[in-house]
């Protein structure tokens, strides 16, 4: 189960890596969307739209603890690369107890307000119901949710990543079946899709678990080792916490910018919509590529390999970079029809092409970007990216859009807010990684640095 990325071709680490992680985070893609298509197909306009506002709460719920898992990944490739199984066992262990704590107060604070997130989402009067539903059964699942997640950051940080991609293919599987079964078959509504999604997650978490349990290795999931321990716990949060915090706050930003679009109206909020779709599917590759390189570099500067780190940064950068300019060009080529795909309307279609347009041949800076927040993560410098990230993307992006448009009433100023930042960003990432050291850390536990 657990991968060495210390050593071998750095190209074949990286690339065989990340194409679990691809394909785990384009099934996650699609079993968010299970919920909303079959609910669409034997529902009325009230139920879908209270699915598809509580899957928007949960995909943000799900991106926060993605974020702090990172802090798992990066803390256990580091002990792994630097051959301390002793001290992946502690980091593993304290990041079991952390957040079987951390999932179960997020649960009883989610279920006490659930009613003002129904509100604060403008959720229509017909679709309140069915959204508390929803949400209700959703959130008496996060412990499971983020037992997934967590664990599937153990496996990544130990070089598995075939792991949380057949587990997630298991769970996307039962979803559907209990989908169909109980909201085609036998209309149990909004309650049942929420159930599916669950149950679907828990059988996940358990499968998960039970390897890390059954393993012989000495990093193992031992109850011994399931409680907190000073150092490695703040290893594990010192990482993670960061992550977290920027990608709730963009998450929250991303919500802002939307109301902004939705102001210019119905057919601006479908045509930027569809694109949106089409993005999220496009630029996964670049998106796991670069989370995958976090581990390959952790695990290299545990194994104290500055050669290999340096290898892995600008093998990372460039590819990740061209890659991402191969998929704009090709979405701003065909993006008539892709836009298309979800509406017939040619006001819609204009929009989002109008967007395709201004936003997709920037792709290379945004993949620059997220490359150089992931090498950073790997190095253990976290608050570095969560900085850049929240002054760019939220702060500076907001007020330029806010300032902007009080002048210049056009959607065009809304699109430009992402090349513009993502320029400052790539520009101030550059600058940091030129200058950042590797720290050296082979032959012992890892340190963490902020």
């Amino acid at each position: 189960m657990e991968k060495n990325l210390t050593t071998g071709s750095v190209f074949k680490n990286v690339v065989l890596f990340s194409l679990p992680y691809l394909l785990s985070y384009f099934l996650q893609t699609l079993y968010g969307m299970a919920d909303l298509f079959i609910i669409g197909q034997f529902e009325g306009v009230a139920s879908t739209t209270a699915v598809s506002i509580g899957s928007q709460v949960m995909h943000m719920l799900t991106v926060m603890i993605v974020g702090l898992s990172m802090g798992t990944t990066v803390s256990v490739g580091q002990a792994v690369g630097a051959g301390d199984r002793k001290q992946a066992a502690h980091n593993i262990g304290n990041t079991v107890i952390l957040f079987l704590v951390v999932s179960i107060a997020l649960t009883a604070i989610l279920l006490s307000l659930v009613h003002p997130i129904v509100v604060a989402m403008s959720t229509p009067t017909d679709a309140v119901s069915g959204t508390v539903t929803y949400l209700t059964i959703c959130f008496i699942g996060i412990p499971f949710i983020t037992s997934y997640n967590i664990i599937s950051s153990i496996f990544r940080g130990l070089g598995d990543s075939k792991s949380p991609m057949e587990y997630l293919i298991t769970a996307s599987i039962i979803n559907i079946i209990l989908d169909l079964i109980l909201v085609g078959w036998l209309r149990f509504g909004v309650g049942a899709a929420a159930f599916a999604t669950i149950a679907s997650q828990t059988v996940s978490a358990i499968l998960a678990f039970a390897k890390l349990m059954r393993s012989q290795e000495e990093w193992a999931v031992r109850w011994r080792e399931v409680r907190f321990d000073g150092p490695s716990l703040k290893a594990v949060i010192v990482q993670g916490l960061p992550s977290g915090v920027q990608n709730s706050v963009i998450s929250i930003a991303n919500v802002i910018v939307q109301s902004n679009i939705n102001s210019f109206g119905a057919q601006a909020m479908a045509g930027c919509g569809a694109y949106s779709k089409v993005e999220g599917f496009a630029f996964l590759p670049v998106t796991c590529f670069a989370m995958a390189l976090a581990t390959f570099v952790s695990q290299n500067v545990g194994a104290g390999r500055p050669d290999r780190v340096k290898k892995g940064m600008k093998f990372g950068c460039l590819c990740s970079v061209l890659m991402a300019e191969v998929v704009g060009a090709t979405i701003y080529a065909a993006s008539p029809w892709l836009i298309g795909a979800f509406s017939r309307e040619a006001d819609v279609i204009a929009f989002g092409v109008r967007q395709a347009h201004t936003i997709t041949l920037f792709y290379c800076l945004l993949a620059f970007s997220h490359c150089c927040a992931g090498i950073l993560r790997g190095l253990g410098r976290p608050v570095v990216p969560m900085m850049v990230m929240l002054a760019v993307w939220c702060l500076l992006r907001i007020t330029y859009i806010t300032v902007t448009l009080h002048f210049i009433r056009d959607i065009g100023v809304v699109f430009w807010a992402y090349p513009l930042t993502w320029s400052i960003s790539s520009v101030l990432f550059a600058w940091y990684i030129l200058h950042c050291p590797i720290p050296k850390l082979g032959g012992g536990a890892p340190e963490v640095k902020a």
